[in-house]
């Protein structure tokens, strides 16, 4: 990988006017560039090859060529405390100390990902930090689109699973020191008695009930039945700490904090993969500490060797993913909105069209909308006086616009309000509360004021959304030239 020490265009990430959502998510983020490796891909497939994934593994070099491709534009502070680094220009000019050649066994799945057109990959990886120490890494990423140059803004999300990865090792490693993993392992542990679970299984096949499921929605008393039935054994120090408890005794007691309704769901999603025969199972599922803290868990569940047949022994395993859910939000929020603004994206329109398209919306409306002055904004103040218009565009269209319309900044200064369900008359009436609070808007902020040219239009016939959205683009442009022209006699 190379470094590209550029600063993120203006728009794509906010600046120091708005929170920075790449600085402040909980996970390790880097922003790369993958356009030359979906350059190379095209030559390749135009080569004729189909199966990346065989072809690279023939030869490591054609890996470590991927690799040089890709350019990082940006890390945030997560990243950097994670790998060690002071600084980003010490972490990209010691990027051969954290990327060696363990790391590119996982890369040809990472581009066999993308190869394959999923817009993104998960992996599991290897790196090192700066002073030596192993990475074990679970990395989710995903391409912001950009229709003008593919690929060039991946964004890679990294989870350090190194304490998991270590404790399974060391599992496999050593029976002898079972005891000691278990009390001092990175990730809650619980050994449970599911015996009296297993008896009531027992009874109810003695009477016949074979659909187990349908059994739980006509019973639903029957899940708290089991739950009540767990016995808790012995849970690890790990376990006190994650659920905020201040011993196994108030833990225990209070067991029924922990599993609330959404835990109860998954609870008897559990007991249907018990009834089937599943002894090992695994689940995301959301917990809560004793402070009544959201936890969001993925759960291991597996009976021990030799205690199959009463289930006497159950070992569950409780990993927190909390910061990786929060940054997986954060990556599907980027996937359809324009940070700058907080409005949808281009990317959420053209999928929202298209879904109204199949569906045969019978009434949808259109207001297309282009920001006046932007260019002599930026002209007298900077990019930083053009951004502040449009946040503030941002605004009053978040306020203006209630569901299930839907706002979004397709193009630098161009906007759009999408209005299923509504006629003309509701139609005049959005767009005169958008006009109405932009003189609102211009009352608290000085400078250039917010100004906006629109055109709008009400579309009956399904086939034709797209027309009526160029017929609103051209009504648009001739509301800014009626603009322009007023504004030159003035001046």
């Amino acid at each position: 990988m190379n470094e590209e020490r550029s600063a993120p265009a203006g728009g794509r990430f906010p600046d120091a006017g708005m929170p920075d959502f790449f600085e402040a998510t909980p996970m390790a983020l880097w922003l790369e560039d993958y356009s030359a490796l979906h350059a190379q891909f095209e030559r390749w497939r135009a080569e004729g090859v189909t199966d990346l994934r065989s072809w690279l593994l023939l030869d490591p070099d054609r890996l470590r060529h991927c690799a040089g491709l890709i350019r990082i534009r940006r890390v945030n502070r997560q990243a950097l405390t994670l790998f060690g680094a002071a600084s980003q220009t010490e972490l990209m000019d010691r990027l051969g100390d954290v990327l060696r050649d363990d790391t590119f066994e996982g890369l040809a799945g990472e581009l066999d990902q993308l190869w394959r057109g999923q817009g993104g990959f998960h992996s599991q990886t290897v790196n090192y930090t700066l002073d030596g120490r192993r990475l074990d890494l679970s990395l989710k990423a995903v391409a912001l689109a950009d229709e003008s140059r593919p690929w060039d803004r991946i964004l890679v999300a990294m989870e350090d699973v190194t304490p998991l990865q270590e404790a399974r090792r060391q599992a496999q490693a050593s029976a002898r020191d079972a005891r000691e993993f278990f009390q001092q392992a990175p990730v809650s542990l619980w050994v449970e008695d599911f015996s009296a679970i297993k008896r009531l299984f027992d009874e109810l096949r003695e009477q016949d009930i074979s659909d187990f499921r349908t059994f739980l929605d006509v019973h639903p008393d029957f899940i708290d039945r089991c739950l009540q039935e767990i016995r808790v054994i012995d849970v690890n120090d790990y376990t006190l700490e994650l659920f905020k408890a201040d011993s196994r005794e108030q833990l225990i007691e209070r067991v029924g904090d922990i599993f609330r309704e959404e835990s109860r769901l998954s609870f008897a999603e559990q007991l249907v993969e018990l009834w089937h025969g599943r002894l090992f199972h695994q689940k995301e599922v959301q917990n809560c500490t004793l402070a009544g803290d959201v936890l969001y868990i993925h759960l291991q569940l597996s009976v021990f060797q030799g205690h199959e047949e009463d289930w006497s022994l159950v070992l569950v395993s409780l990993t927190d993913i909390t910061a990786r859910k929060k940054a997986e939000a954060y990556l599907e929020y980027l996937g359809k909105h324009d940070v700058l603004t907080q409005l949808k994206n281009r990317s959420f329109f053209v999928d929202e069209l298209g879904r109204l398209q199949r569906k045969r919306a019978p009434l949808v409306s259109f207001i297309a909308l282009d920001l006046n002055n932007l260019k002599q904004a930026n002209d007298e103040g900077g990019h930083a006086v053009g951004d502040d218009l449009l946040r503030r565009f941002g605004e009053v269209l978040n306020k203006a616009v209630d569901r299930p319309g839907q706002a979004a900044r397709i193009g630098g200064d161009e906007f759009v309000v999408l209005l299923p369900g509504c006629d003309e008359a509701a139609t005049r009436k959005v767009r005169d509360n958008i006009h109405s609070l932009i003189e609102l808007n211009n009352q608290y902020y000085g400078g250039i004021p917010l100004s906006v040219s629109a055109g709008e239009i009400t579309c009956r016939d399904p086939a034709a959304l797209e027309q009526a959205l160029r017929e609103a683009d051209r009504a648009l442009y001739e509301d800014k030239r009626r603009y322009y022209t007023t504004h030159e006699r003035r001046h």
